[in-house]
């Protein structure tokens, strides 16, 4: 089962610092070469960001930054593993990871099953 994880965070928060960016380097390649990461990566800011809307008939096009913003999703990772409680352990070290190694950061990972092409549309 594919899972999505997608780490939320204020964009606030600057970069990551470089003990952080090890250890979580140290961590994925141990979970991509275990074959339980598909893949990974941070995301760019917000004002590096373009939406694209449907709204009242309308499609739109608008350059980020947003203002109304509050948090972003920083990050995310696809995992493969054999049940949901894997996918949220996964999720755990993560967050563990960001509390060891970058002081005063707050943010959560929200994690969410992939449907399969045989599953069809969730429920």
């Amino acid at each position: 089962m594919r899972y999505m994880v997608l780490l939320r965070m204020s964009e606030s928060v600057g970069p990551p610092p470089q003990a952080l960016v090890e250890a979580m380097d140290t961590a994925m390649s141990a979970a991509f070469a275990a074959g339980s990461m598909v893949d990974a990566g941070g995301l760019a800011p917000m004002a590096r960001s373009v939406e694209v809307s449907l709204r009242r008939g309308s499609v739109l096009t608008v350059d980020g930054p947003y203002s109304e913003v509050k948090e972003v999703i920083g990050g995310y990772a696809v995992l493969e593993v054999d049940s949901a409680e894997e996918a949220v352990e996964g999720a755990r070290r993560m967050i563990e990871l960001h509390q060891r190694h970058w002081p005063g950061w707050e943010g959560a990972a929200e994690v969410r099953r992939i449907s399969g092409p045989d599953e069809g549309p969730p429920a």
